[in-house]
Protein backbone atom coordinates (compact mmCIF):
# COMPACT_ATOMS: atom_id res chain seq x y z
CA UNK A 1 0.00 0.00 0.00
CA UNK A 2 1.28 3.39 -1.16
CA UNK A 3 1.92 5.83 1.88
CA UNK A 4 -0.20 8.64 2.03
CA UNK A 5 3.02 11.03 1.21
CA UNK A 6 3.53 9.36 -2.18
CA UNK A 7 -0.09 9.78 -3.34
CA UNK A 8 0.28 13.62 -2.88
CA UNK A 9 4.17 13.45 -4.39
CA UNK A 10 2.47 11.46 -7.49
CA UNK A 11 -0.20 13.77 -7.46
CA UNK A 12 2.12 17.10 -7.58
CA UNK A 13 3.78 15.68 -10.07
CA UNK A 14 1.60 15.33 -12.95
CA UNK A 15 -0.25 18.56 -12.29
CA UNK A 16 -0.60 19.85 -15.32
CA UNK A 17 -2.98 22.46 -16.75
CA UNK A 18 -2.69 22.99 -20.74
CA UNK A 19 -6.25 24.53 -21.42
CA UNK A 20 -6.70 28.33 -23.04
CA UNK A 21 -7.07 30.56 -19.84
CA UNK A 22 -8.31 34.47 -20.45
CA UNK A 23 -6.47 37.12 -22.00
CA UNK A 24 -4.29 38.16 -19.19
CA UNK A 25 -4.19 35.31 -17.16
CA UNK A 26 -1.32 32.79 -16.66
CA UNK A 27 -1.58 29.83 -14.80
CA UNK A 28 1.15 29.31 -12.08
CA UNK A 29 2.47 25.28 -11.44
CA UNK A 30 5.13 25.66 -8.95
CA UNK A 31 5.89 21.77 -9.19
CA UNK A 32 7.41 23.03 -13.18
CA UNK A 33 8.05 26.21 -12.39
CA UNK A 34 10.92 26.13 -9.63
CA UNK A 35 12.77 22.57 -9.81
CA UNK A 36 13.75 23.08 -5.96
CA UNK A 37 9.50 23.13 -5.10
CA UNK A 38 8.70 19.62 -6.31
CA UNK A 39 12.16 18.62 -3.88
CA UNK A 40 11.18 20.58 -1.22
CA UNK A 41 7.03 19.16 -1.11
CA UNK A 42 8.14 15.68 -0.94
CA UNK A 43 10.59 15.79 1.67
CA UNK A 44 7.75 18.13 3.48
CA UNK A 45 5.01 15.09 2.69
CA UNK A 46 7.90 12.27 3.27
CA UNK A 47 8.24 13.96 7.22
CA UNK A 48 4.69 14.37 7.91
CA UNK A 49 2.86 12.23 5.60
CA UNK A 50 4.89 8.62 5.84
CA UNK A 51 1.98 6.11 6.69
CA UNK A 52 -1.20 5.05 5.09
CA UNK A 53 -3.43 6.65 7.38
CA UNK A 54 -6.84 8.49 6.25
CA UNK A 55 -6.92 12.18 6.90
CA UNK A 56 -9.92 14.66 6.63
CA UNK A 57 -9.12 17.31 4.09
CA UNK A 58 -9.03 20.95 3.55
CA UNK A 59 -9.61 23.08 0.75
CA UNK A 60 -8.30 26.68 0.05
CA UNK A 61 -8.59 28.21 -2.87
CA UNK A 62 -5.96 28.18 -5.36
CA UNK A 63 -1.86 28.21 -4.22
CA UNK A 64 -0.70 31.90 -3.62
CA UNK A 65 2.60 33.24 -4.91
CA UNK A 66 3.98 33.34 -1.73
CA UNK A 67 2.89 30.32 -0.20
CA UNK A 68 2.26 27.31 -1.64
CA UNK A 69 3.74 29.15 -5.25
CA UNK A 70 6.79 28.87 -3.55
CA UNK A 71 7.06 25.97 -1.30
CA UNK A 72 4.33 23.89 -2.89
CA UNK A 73 2.65 22.93 0.14
CA UNK A 74 -0.60 25.28 1.00
CA UNK A 75 -0.17 28.03 3.23
CA UNK A 76 3.29 26.92 4.53
CA UNK A 77 6.15 30.01 3.20
CA UNK A 78 9.75 30.06 3.08
CA UNK A 79 9.74 31.23 6.98
CA UNK A 80 7.21 28.27 8.35
CA UNK A 81 9.31 25.59 5.79
CA UNK A 82 12.34 26.72 7.92
CA UNK A 83 10.79 27.83 11.48
CA UNK A 84 8.27 25.55 12.24
CA UNK A 85 9.17 22.47 9.60
CA UNK A 86 12.80 22.25 10.17
CA UNK A 87 12.92 21.43 5.88
CA UNK A 88 15.90 24.02 4.66
CA UNK A 89 15.47 26.69 1.17
CA UNK A 90 17.68 27.89 -0.36
CA UNK A 91 16.29 31.36 -2.27
CA UNK A 92 14.30 34.53 -1.55
CA UNK A 93 12.39 34.16 1.91
CA UNK A 94 8.58 35.05 1.05
CA UNK A 95 6.12 35.86 4.07
CA UNK A 96 2.64 34.57 3.66
CA UNK A 97 -0.35 36.18 6.71
CA UNK A 98 -2.51 33.47 5.68
CA UNK A 99 0.50 31.12 6.68
CA UNK A 100 0.79 33.04 9.94
CA UNK A 101 -2.68 32.29 10.81
CA UNK A 102 -2.70 28.59 9.32
CA UNK A 103 0.58 28.09 11.87
CA UNK A 104 -0.96 29.61 14.92
CA UNK A 105 -4.09 27.52 14.23
CA UNK A 106 -1.68 24.12 14.19
CA UNK A 107 0.00 24.97 17.34
CA UNK A 108 -2.94 25.52 19.07
CA UNK A 109 -4.35 22.05 17.69
CA UNK A 110 -1.42 20.64 19.14
CA UNK A 111 1.45 20.85 16.96
CA UNK A 112 2.68 19.80 13.69
CA UNK A 113 2.70 16.33 13.90
CA UNK A 114 -0.62 16.34 15.61
CA UNK A 115 -2.05 18.35 12.64
CA UNK A 116 -0.72 16.57 10.00
CA UNK A 117 -1.87 13.25 11.02
CA UNK A 118 -5.45 14.42 11.06
CA UNK A 119 -5.60 16.86 8.09
CA UNK A 120 -4.26 17.36 4.82
CA UNK A 121 -4.51 20.89 3.05
CA UNK A 122 -5.10 21.07 -0.76
CA UNK A 123 -6.93 23.58 -2.89
CA UNK A 124 -10.41 23.53 -4.98
CA UNK A 125 -8.23 24.46 -7.81
CA UNK A 126 -4.78 22.88 -7.04
CA UNK A 127 -2.84 24.94 -9.13
CA UNK A 128 -2.92 28.96 -9.06
CA UNK A 129 -3.23 31.81 -11.49
CA UNK A 130 -1.66 35.67 -11.81
CA UNK A 131 -2.43 38.25 -14.02
CA UNK A 132 -0.78 41.65 -14.59
CA UNK A 133 -1.78 44.71 -12.30
CA UNK A 134 0.08 47.99 -13.53
CA UNK A 135 3.48 48.21 -14.65
CA UNK A 136 3.54 44.48 -15.59
CA UNK A 137 3.25 43.33 -12.07
CA UNK A 138 1.53 40.08 -11.39
CA UNK A 139 -1.07 39.71 -8.79
CA UNK A 140 -2.56 36.79 -7.43
CA UNK A 141 -5.81 35.82 -9.16
CA UNK A 142 -8.11 33.29 -7.95
CA UNK A 143 -9.98 30.55 -9.79
CA UNK A 144 -13.77 32.18 -9.74
CA UNK A 145 -12.48 35.97 -9.95
CA UNK A 146 -13.97 35.75 -13.70
CA UNK A 147 -17.06 33.48 -14.96
CA UNK A 148 -14.80 32.45 -17.71
CA UNK A 149 -11.67 31.46 -15.98
CA UNK A 150 -14.34 29.15 -13.79
CA UNK A 151 -15.84 27.48 -16.66
CA UNK A 152 -12.16 26.69 -17.93
CA UNK A 153 -10.85 25.10 -15.19
CA UNK A 154 -13.83 23.57 -14.08
CA UNK A 155 -13.13 20.05 -15.18
CA UNK A 156 -9.73 20.48 -14.60
CA UNK A 157 -10.97 20.70 -10.51
CA UNK A 158 -13.20 18.18 -10.76
CA UNK A 159 -10.68 15.98 -12.17
CA UNK A 160 -8.08 16.73 -9.80
CA UNK A 161 -10.60 16.80 -6.54
CA UNK A 162 -11.58 13.03 -7.27
CA UNK A 163 -8.19 12.19 -7.58
CA UNK A 164 -7.21 13.45 -4.36
CA UNK A 165 -9.99 11.83 -2.63
CA UNK A 166 -8.32 8.51 -3.65
CA UNK A 167 -5.57 9.22 -1.59
CA UNK A 168 -7.63 8.00 1.53
CA UNK A 169 -9.39 10.92 2.51
CA UNK A 170 -12.06 11.09 5.13
CA UNK A 171 -15.22 11.93 3.61
CA UNK A 172 -17.80 12.37 6.62
CA UNK A 173 -16.43 16.32 7.01
CA UNK A 174 -14.69 18.23 4.20
CA UNK A 175 -13.15 21.87 5.75
CA UNK A 176 -13.18 24.78 3.59
CA UNK A 177 -11.49 28.04 3.91
CA UNK A 178 -13.65 31.16 2.40
CA UNK A 179 -17.03 31.46 3.33
CA UNK A 180 -17.81 33.46 0.41
CA UNK A 181 -17.49 32.37 -3.76
CA UNK A 182 -15.30 29.54 -2.34
CA UNK A 183 -17.76 27.81 0.06
CA UNK A 184 -20.71 28.25 -2.77
CA UNK A 185 -18.60 26.96 -5.77
CA UNK A 186 -17.59 24.17 -3.48
CA UNK A 187 -20.52 23.41 -2.14
CA UNK A 188 -22.41 22.94 -5.44
CA UNK A 189 -19.58 20.72 -6.63
CA UNK A 190 -20.77 19.01 -3.70
CA UNK A 191 -24.19 19.25 -4.18
CA UNK A 192 -24.03 17.81 -8.00
CA UNK A 193 -20.96 15.22 -7.41
CA UNK A 194 -21.46 13.93 -3.51
CA UNK A 195 -17.95 14.06 -2.34
CA UNK A 196 -18.56 14.60 1.04
CA UNK A 197 -21.77 14.47 3.47
CA UNK A 198 -20.39 17.37 4.85
CA UNK A 199 -18.80 20.64 4.42
CA UNK A 200 -17.51 23.05 7.02
CA UNK A 201 -16.82 26.48 5.88
CA UNK A 202 -14.44 28.56 7.89
CA UNK A 203 -13.64 32.22 7.16
CA UNK A 204 -10.07 32.14 5.28
CA UNK A 205 -7.05 32.73 7.17
CA UNK A 206 -6.34 35.53 4.71
CA UNK A 207 -9.42 37.47 5.32
CA UNK A 208 -8.67 36.94 9.19
CA UNK A 209 -5.56 38.35 8.62
CA UNK A 210 -6.34 41.51 6.62
CA UNK A 211 -9.45 42.02 8.64
CA UNK A 212 -9.69 40.84 11.53
CA UNK A 213 -6.30 40.67 12.96
CA UNK A 214 -7.59 42.10 16.61
CA UNK A 215 -9.60 39.29 16.61
CA UNK A 216 -7.28 36.55 15.52
CA UNK A 217 -7.91 34.43 18.66
CA UNK A 218 -11.05 34.26 18.35
CA UNK A 219 -11.20 33.16 15.12
CA UNK A 220 -7.97 30.19 15.93
CA UNK A 221 -10.56 28.73 18.57
CA UNK A 222 -13.46 28.73 16.03
CA UNK A 223 -11.13 26.68 14.00
CA UNK A 224 -10.31 24.42 16.82
CA UNK A 225 -13.73 24.01 17.82
CA UNK A 226 -14.37 22.90 14.35
CA UNK A 227 -11.37 20.67 13.71
CA UNK A 228 -12.43 19.05 17.11
CA UNK A 229 -15.77 17.58 15.36
CA UNK A 230 -13.84 15.10 13.53
CA UNK A 231 -12.82 13.63 16.55
CA UNK A 232 -16.33 13.67 18.22
CA UNK A 233 -16.90 11.54 14.45
CA UNK A 234 -14.11 9.02 15.43
CA UNK A 235 -15.77 8.38 18.35
CA UNK A 236 -19.41 7.47 17.53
Amino acid sequence: MKTFAENIIEFNRSLNFDGELPAGIRIMNPFRDDNQVMEISSEFYRKFYNDPQPRHMILGINPGRFGAGVTGIPFTDTKHLINECGISYNGCQTHEPSSVFVYDVIKAYGGIKAFYTDFYIGAVCPLGFVSLAAKGKEKNYNYYDSSELTEVVNPFILENIDKQLAFGIRRDICFCFGTGKNEKFLRQLNDAHGFFQEIIALEHPRFVMQYKAREKQFYIEKYINAFSLIRNNDRD
